[in-house]
């Protein structure tokens, strides 16, 4: 039951890291057509003229934050998870779905 456990998690923050993946390919795509449509239009991006940054470079940097937390969660879940966390968590998750 503990593996199993063990594997389901895995399983999850895998599938959830790969989501992130595949959304940062997506903004990085879409920041590319938006610096290509404000050249096309003759238009400065304002947020970056701003803060130093467009909204895309800040939701990328962000993607890539939650993309590394997944990953450290996943090498945490491959090497140190014991028993006992593994009992605290379903006991968590029980709690949550019963609420």
């Amino acid at each position: 039951m503990i593996d199993t456990a063990k594997q389901r998690m895995i399983q999850e923050a895998t599938q959830h890291r790969d989501e992130a993946l595949t959304l940062l390919r997506s903004l990085i795509d879409a920041k590319s057509i938006s610096e290509q449509n404000l050249i096309q239009i003759h238009q400065p991006d304002l947020v970056k003229q701003v803060t130093g940054k467009s909204s895309m470079d800040t939701a990328i940097a962000s993607t890539r934050r939650l993309i590394d937390s997944f990953n450290r969660i996943l090498d945490d879940l491959r090497r140190n998870l014991t028993e006992e966390d593994l009992q605290l968590i379903g006991s968590i998750e029980t709690t949550i779905a019963l609420s």
